[in-house]
This record gives C-alpha cells, structure tokens and sequence, in this order.
C-alpha cells in the first residue's frame, strides 16, 4: 500500500499541475462583446444605412406637410379681418381638424419608424445569435457569455474573448452571401 501511495501522489502532482497549464483556449466558456459585434458586422451598417433613408423619406413627407399646414395658417391670419364671424369659426375648425391630421399623421409615422427600426434590429441580432450558436457547437464550448458594457460580466480574461473571431466569421459569411 505504501508502495502505492507515493506514485499516487506524484500522479496527483502533476495532472494538478497540468490542470492549471492547461491553455485557456481550450476554456468551454468564453464571451464576446456585444456592441463591438453590432458595431463591426457589414451587414448592420447596411440595415443602419437603409433604415436612415427610410426615416428621412418618411420625415420629408411629414415635414411637407407641416410646412404647408403652417403657410396656410399664416395666409388665413392675414385674411381674418376680411371674415365675418361665421367664416372666422369655420375657417379654425377646418384648421384644428388639419392640426389633429397632422399630429395623428406624425404620431403614426413616429411609431412606424420606431417599428422599422426595431425590426432592422431585430434582424441583425438574430443573424448575429444564429452565427454565435453555431459556432459555439461547432467549436465545442458550453457557453458563450454576451458582453454589452452594462455589468453582466464585469471581468474577463482577454485569452477567451471570442468577439473578433466571431466578427471575422460572421462578415465572410455575410460577404458570401
């Protein structure tokens, strides 16, 4: 017995000892940084960039529209003195009903914007999480945190941040396609 314990002993040594030498690398759970994947991926400047032409299509013809509301407001100014009364109320009614137009109009045109761009978001966040899955399983780890600056991991050595070979991966995939 005593013949056996002093190689048990060593054995134990060195698989400790090999434990801890063991590269990081090979860790099953490593992270990327979110906001550099959003910010870096080709496919996300271009969503951001179809979105933004959208948006000012969208606001051109509101702003259109309240200009021309704002011209008819200050040409019916200078014309109240040569209204009677009854033109005077009608002529506000028609302009109050305009304005209440206009604002639902913009109210409309606000949500469909945010709406767009929830979407667009959308869309590049699922590519992103489907590039990550696949890749975690291709690569064998058991978990790929996702950093986004906002304290879910505080600290991480730099040796199992993923981010760049996630980013790299995911625009050669985008690029092929």
């Amino acid at each position: 017995m005593k013949k056996l314990a002093l190689p048990l002993a060593w054995l134990a040594i060195i698989i400790a000892v090999g434990s801890f030498s063991y590269p990081l690398k090979s860790s099953e759970l490593v992270y990327v940084d979110i906001n550099k994947l959003l910010d870096g991926y080709k496919k996300t400047k271009l969503v951001r960039t179809a979105f933004e032409e959208r948006k000012k299509t969208l606001t051109a013809n509101l702003d259109s529209l309240l200009s021309g509301w704002q011209n008819e407001l200050e040409l019916d100014e200078k014309e109240q003195a040569k209204m009677t009364k009854k033109e005077l109320q009608l002529k506000q009614e028609m302009l109050g009903d305009e304005q209440q137009q206009i604002d639902n109009y913009q109210k409309a045109i606000q949500r469909k914007i945010q709406e767009e761009e929830n979407k667009a978001s959308e869309t590049v966040i699922n590519d992103i999480n489907t590039y990550v899955k696949e890749y975690g399983k291709k690569e064998g780890y058991k978990i790929i945190f996702g950093s986004n600056g906002s304290g879910n991991i505080m600290y991480a050595n730099e040796t199992i941040d993923l981010t760049l070979k996630i980013l790299e991966g995911l625009n050669k995939e985008f690029d092929a396609k």
